[in-house]
């Protein structure tokens, strides 16, 4: 039997036994504790933020990110249908709804396409953005960062400025990736629109198990969504509660992880650059990172014009790949929504095939790897 080679695990291979078992002396296991205090502050200096609020997961903090910027029923929000599900459920449940946009040749939200759509498919009145067709108020862009590649922040910022809109950053897959030139040089992913959420699930950058960070210059914003994360108590005693609050918070064991995890991160980087330009030598076709970034590698696309074949013969050789995601407006939950031209989403969905990248991934895999998709494209 073949070696299994997977798609992409997490690489513990620091301090983690050391602190979690720290952690598990003190007792303070749940979600209170010194760790968490820890970790946030180690994000918040790791992507020059002022503020990081440590969360049950990616999902949640977009949810609270929602809820805190006053995204509310029959509001819409602007979202990739290229992305994960988790960037567009927490929209539904904020109680608005998604308009779905395409992407560009990095896969993220296409800035053309976005402001394309405001200026013929909506009304800017009194400060307002009105969607012509469904009469409902535009309040906010989620620009989602797609494989830690980076959208284009400084047009789509002086969009939603021009109209007058919030911005999340979805920066779930993009820990670490940060702007090398331009006026955004040396902004990291996340810290660039009004709200950022990055994410820790098991297959991350570096994880937690789960979990997720929410970080904002805005102090109240950070303010609010710790209160809303925590049940939103006012009075901890007396079992005070003026808002729906959540439990949110993340725990002391996750954040034991993710501060051993984060101190990695840039050797984990390292070794994902090392490995995709390897696959590249080889002659893979891999789609490119944007120029103007340092990336964090997280995932890699190869471009097969026999996807379904790849994906068939590589699975059915122990090593683990995967298609991109289902286009998010062809979901089920979603086929009512509107969805602005998406033809560029669809070109890539028919090709992509995310191939092994773990950051403990060794180059003899590589090679394994490497050299199987050559052989498969071939005699496909």
């Amino acid at each position: 039997m073949n070696k299994f080679i997977p798609l992409s695990v997490p690489n513990l291979s620091g301090n983690e036994k050391k602190y979690v078992s720290e952690i598990i002396d003190t007792e303070w296991v749940s979600t209170g504790g010194a760790k968490i205090t820890a970790f946030e502050n180690d994000i918040a200096k790791y992507v020059k933020s002022p503020y990081a609020v440590a969360v049950q997961s990616g999902t949640a903090g977009l949810h609270l990110a929602g809820i805190t910027l006053g995204v509310s029923p029959n509001d819409e929000i602007i979202v990739p249908t290229l992305t994960f599900i988790a960037a567009v459920n927490p929209v539904k449940y904020c109680g608005a709804e998604p308009v779905f946009m395409d992407c560009d040749d990095s896969l993220c939200l296409d800035p053309v396409k976005l402001e394309k759509f405001f200026k013929e498919e909506c009304l800017f009145i009194k400060g307002i953005l009105i969607n012509k067709k469904t009469k409902r108020t535009i309040k906010a862009i989620i620009a989602v960062h797609i494989f830690g590649n980076l959208c284009d922040m400084s047009k789509i910022m002086e969009i939603a400025l021009s109209y007058n809109l919030s911005v999340i950053e979805d920066a779930t897959e993009a820990l670490g990736s940060y702007y090398t030139s331009g006026d955004l040089k040396g902004k990291h992913a996340g810290t660039i629109g009004h709200i950022g959420v990055f994410s820790f699930n098991g297959n991350k950058i570096i994880t937690t198990g789960g979990g997720g960070m929410i970080v904002t210059n805005d102090e109240k914003i950070a303010k609010h969504c710790r209160y809303l994360s925590t049940q939103s108590k006012d009075d901890e005693f007396y079992f005070v509660h003026n808002e729906i609050g959540y439990n949110y918070r993340m725990t002391n064991l996750q954040a034991a992880l993710g501060v051993a995890q984060l101190e990695q991160i840039e050797k984990f980087i390292e070794t994902k650059k090392t490995n995709y330009e390897s696959y590249k030598k080889m002659g893979l076709n891999l789609l490119p990172f944007r120029k103007d970034i340092r990336p964090n590698y997280w995932f890699y696309c190869y471009m097969s014009e026999k996807k379904e074949h790849m994906l068939k013969s590589l699975t059915g050789d122990s090593i683990q790949a995967r298609p991109i995601w289902k286009l998010c407006h062809t979901q089920k939950p979603y086929q009512e929504c509107q969805a602005y031209d998406i033809q560029v989403a669809q070109y890539y969905y028919d090709k992509v095939v995310n191939i092994p990248c773990s950051s403990n991934l060794k180059p003899e895999d590589v090679e394994i790897v490497g050299r199987r998709v050559l052989t498969y494209e071939k005699n496909s």
